[in-house]
C-alpha cells in the first residue's frame, strides 16, 4: 500500500486511513488503536485493530473485521473488544495469542470500560439502550408495531437525527473472571445500574465513555436532571453508586454529588488511582450549553456532598479563563492533567490535584506537537511521568507522541501522517495567522491562514473565506474530513478562517459576547477581517473571493447575503444554515435559542426579529449553493428550502444539494465525495478556477501503521 497521489484532493482525504487515538498498556510498551479506510474503487470500508509498538514505532495487525470495535486492555498483552453478531447481539471477545468468546449480549452495546479490582476481578461497564422496565433493548428483535404513528405529550420529540422513543441509554455492569486461562462474564449477565432510577446515561446524543467512570469504590456517571425539561435546560448532575464487586444485583439509590452554585452540564468524571477521589467538570448556567467549565474535586466519593472548585473566585467567574475538558490523574494522584483550548489549539495543562495548592498559580501548558490534542494517557507510572499523546493538525490527520511534563525537551514524535502530507506538499510553511481588530476596536481577533502547496508570493490567489459554526466554536489547528482548509487551498485558494466574537479558546468575554448579537459583533468582526486581508495579504485577490459556512456559519452566509459584505463575494455556500431566526423554535434543544436570544420567543420576540436574515431577502443577490439534509433536526430542512426558494424566485443563480440520509453533518463517504465535488465545482466556477475536484493521480492507498 503506497501513496501515488500527487495532489491533495477530496478523494485522497476521504480514502486516507482514519486512525483512532491509541491507548497504551500498563507496561507502556504497546498501544491499541483502530484504523478504518474507505475505497472509492470497490465502495467498501475496511476496519482493523492494531497494536503500536512504542519503542520501535512499528505496528502489528491484530484483528481485521468490520464487526470488531472498541478494543480495551485487560493486561499487558490481552485485550477485549466488541464484535457485532447476528440479530443485533454483541459478543465480548478476549484476544492474546488465542481468541475466545467471553459472553454474548443479546443487544447492541458500546462505550466499554474495564478496571481491575483489588481482588483481581475485572470490573466491566458499557452503555446500551434499556426498555422502560430496565431490560436491554434490541431493535433487531423487538416486535414491530402495526402503525408508524408517534404520539408525544412532552418536549424532546426528536433529538439530533432520531425521533424519541420510550427506550433510554443506560449503564450496564458486570465482572470478568479469569479461570483456566480464560475469561468469563460472571453469571453471563449484565446488570442495569440505572434501572428504576429515572436517570439516563450517557447523555444523548453525543455522550460516551466520558460520561461515566468505574473504580474500586463503584460507578460515577452524569445524567440529565429528571426534574427539569431536558429540551429547556442543560443541567446534568453527577451521581455515585457504590459497588464493591460489580456482581451486586441490588443497588442503593444513586447518590447526588452536590455542587452549590453550579447547575449546568457536568462532564468527564474520573476516579483517582487510589479510587477515593473524583475529578470532573461542571458549568454554572443551566441554559447555556457553551458556558465556562469549572474543574471540581470530590475529595472522598463516599461523602459526595463535599466538593471543591479549582480556581474559584468570590465573583463566581473563576480565576482561570479557560474551559477544561478531558482529565487524567498523574501516577501518584498528586497532579491533574487536563485539556483546554487556547488560540486555535487544544493543549494539555498541568496543575496540582489539591485545589488549595493549585490556587497559588494557574495551570501551565505542556509541550505537544503542532496542532491539537485529541487524547492522552499516562504512559508509565515511573518518575518522571511520561504522557502518550494523540494529536492532529491542519496537515496531519494522526500523530502519536510522548511528552514529559516539566521537562524542557520537546515532545518525541513516534508516528505521524505528516510524511504522507509532505508527498503532496502539505507543510507547516503553508500555515500562518492573521490578527485583526474586533468590532469597535475593543479587542483583537485572530484567523488561520492556509496557502496552496504551490504558493508563489508573486502571484495573487482567490480567497476562500470560511465562517465557523457553533456559534460558540472555533477554527482550530486540527484535522477534519468535513471542513478541511487544505482541500480548498489545494484547489488554488488562500483560505482565511477567522475566529470572531463567539469563538472559543480566546477567553470567555469573546465567547459570551455573541449573546444577543448574532448579526452584530460577529458580522462586524468579519468585516474587519476582510479589511485586514485587503491591507495585509497582498497575495490575495479579493475580487475573486468566495465565502462558505455551516450551521451558525450558514446563518452568517444568509445574513451577509442581505448586507454589504455579501456583495464582496463572487459566490456563497450555505450548509445547514438558518433562514429565519423566528424558526429557531423548530429545533430540539430549546435551551440554545433561549440563551443566545436572551429569552423565549414569547418573552423576547424582538431579539429574534432583530437578527433575522429573512428580513433582508430583498437584498439577496450573490450566487449561492444551499446544502441541507433531511435528518438534520437541529436545523430542519425547511430552512434550506426557504433560502433556495427565495433565491430562485429572485432569479439569483442558485443550487440545492439535499441528502435524505444525513444529519447536521455529512458523514457517509460517498455522500461526502458528492458534497466536496458540488462545493468545489460551485466556488471554482465563480472564482475562475478550473474545476480540479477530481483525483490527481491514482490513489492505491495510504499506509498509516
Amino acid at each position: 500500500m503506497t501513496l501515488t497521489a500527487t495532489k491533495f484532493t477530496p478523494e485522497v482525504m476521504l480514502s486516507a486511513p482514519r486512525r483512532s487515538p491509541a491507548v497504551p498498556n500498563s507496561a507502556g510498551t504497546l498501544a491499541l488503536y483502530t484504523v478504518s479506510t474507505y475505497s472509492f474503487e470497490n465502495h467498501k470500508k475496511t476496519s482493523q485493530i492494531r497494536a503500536f509498538d512504542i519503542a520501535s514505532g512499528n505496528s502489528v495487525l491484530l484483528v481485521e473485521d468490520l464487526r470488531a470495535s472498541e478494543p480495551v486492555w485487560l493486561g499487558d498483552d490481552e485485550f477485549l473488544h466488541l464484535e457485532s453478531g447476528d440479530n443485533g447481539a454483541t459478543k465480548l471477545v478476549v484476544r492474546s495469542a488465542v481468541a475466545h468468546e467471553v459472553a454474548s449480549v443479546k443487544a447492541p452495546i458500546s462505550n466499554v470500560k474495564v478496571k481491575t479490582l483489588p481482588n483481581g476481578t475485572i470490573a466491566f461497564a458499557c452503555s446500551a439502550l434499556a426498555t422502560p422496565a430496565g431490560q436491554l433493548h434490541n431493535p433487531e428483535t423487538e416486535e414491530k408495531p402495526l402503525s408508524s404513528a408517534k404520539i408525544y405529550s412532552s418536549l424532546f420529540v426528536r433529538h439530533w437525527d432520531t425521533w424519541s422513543t420510550e427506550n433510554r441509554s443506560s449503564i450496564f455492569y458486570g465482572a470478568l473472571e479469569h479461570h483456566d486461562g480464560k475469561y468469563s462474564l460472571r453469571d453471563n449477565a449484565l446488570v442495569n445500574a440505572l434501572a428504576r432510577t429515572g436517570l439516563s446515561s450517557p447523555v444523548a446524543p453525543f455522550g460516551g465513555t466520558g460520561d461515566f467512570d468505574i473504580g474500586p469504590a463503584g460507578l460515577v456517571f452524569v445524567a440529565k436532571c429528571p426534574e427539569l425539561d431536558p429540551a429547556m435546560y442543560t443541567k446534568t448532575d453527577l451521581y455515585f453508586i457504590p459497588l464493591k464487586t460489580f456482581t451486586e444485583s441490588r443497588l442503593p439509590p444513586p447518590q447526588l454529588v452536590k455542587t452549590p452554585g453550579l447547575e449546568g452540564y457536568s462532564n468527564n468524571p474520573v476516579f483517582s488511582h487510589c479510587g477515593r477521589k473524583v475529578a470532573f467538570t461542571r458549568m454554572r448556567s443551566n441554559q447555556y450549553e457553551s458556558d465556562k467549565t469549572r474543574l471540581l474535586l470530590v475529595p472522598d466519593i463516599n461523602n459526595p456532598g463535599e466538593t471543591t472548585e479549582f480556581y474559584a473566585t468570590d465573583d463566581g467567574q473563576g480565576g482561570w479563563d479557560s474551559r477544561p475538558d478531558a482529565i487524567i490523574w498523574g501516577p501518584d494522584d498528586t497532579n491533574l492533567y487536563v485539556t483546554a483550548e487556547h488560540h486555535a489549539r487544544t493543549l494539555i495543562w498541568s496543575l496540582p490535584s489539591d485545589p488549595s495548592k493549585a490556587a497559588s498559580a494557574l495551570p501551565t501548558p505542556l509541550q505537544t506537537p503542532d496542532g491539537s490534542v485529541v487524547d492522552f494517557h499516562v504512559l508509565t507510572p515511573t518518575s518522571p511521568t511520561t504522557l502518550f499523546v494523540t494529536t492532529t493538525s491542519l496537515i496531519d490527520n494522526s500523530c502519536y507522541s510522548t511528552t514529559t511534563p516539566g521537562h524542557p525537551s520537546p515532545p518525541t514524535i513516534l508516528s505521524s501522517a505528516t510524511k504522507h502530507g509532505r508527498a503532496m506538499g502539505l507543510t507547516r510553511s503553508a500555515i500562518s495567522t492573521l490578527s485583526f481588530r474586533g468590532a469597535g476596536g475593543a479587542y483583537t481577533c485572530h484567523a488561520l491562514v492556509m496557502r496552496p502547496s504551490h504558493f508563489d508570493p508573486a502571484r495573487k490567489y482567490p480567497l476562500a473565506f470560511l465562517i465557523h459554526g457553533g456559534p460558540q466554536g472555533a477554527w482550530a489547528d486540527a484535522w477534519s474530513t468535513r471542513w478541511n482548509p487544505a482541500v480548498l487551498a489545494e484547489q488554488g485558494y488562500v483560505v482565511v478562517a477567522p475566529n470572531p466574537t463567539g469563538s472559543t479558546g480566546y477567553g470567555m468575554a469573546l465567547e459570551d459576547g455573541i449573546r444577543g448579537e448574532w448579526g452584530g459583533r460577529p458580522y462586524n468582526d468579519l468585516v474587519n477581517c476582510w479589511e485586514a486581508i485587503e491591507e495585509e495579504l497582498d497575495y490575495v485577490d479579493t475580487a475573486r473571493a468566495v465565502a462558505l459556512g455551516a450551521s451558525y456559519g450558514g446563518y452568517m452566509i444568509n445574513w451577509i447575503q442581505g448586507h454589504p459584505l455579501g456583495r464582496n463575494f463572487k459566490a456563497l455556500v450555505c450548509h445547514d444554515g438558518v433562514f429565519s431566526t423566528l424558526n429557531q423554535w423548530c429545533t430540539e434543544e430549546l435551551f440554545f435559542p433561549i440563551h443566545d436570544f436572551e429569552g423565549t420567543l414569547m418573552e423576547n420576540r424582538a431579539a429574534y426579529e432583530k437578527w433575522d436574515p429573512a428580513k433582508f431577502v430583498s437584498e439577496w443577490a450573490t450566487p449561492q449553493l444551499i446544502i441541507h439534509s433531511e435528518l438534520d433536526y437541529r436545523l430542519p430542512i425547511t430552512e434550506g428550502l426557504a433560502a433556495f426558494n427565495v433565491l430562485q424566485a429572485k432569479k439569483v443563480p442558485s443550487k440545492l444539494l439535499m441528502f435524505p440520509d444525513e444529519n447536521h453533518w455529512v458523514l457517509k463517504p460517498e455522500n461526502s465525495l458528492v458534497w466536496h465535488r458540488e462545493v468545489l465545482g460551485w466556488i471554482n466556477k465563480y472564482a475562475g478556477i478550473e474545476n480540479e475536484s477530481g483525483v490527481a493521480g491514482q490513489v492505491q492507498g495510504l499506509r498509516l501503521d
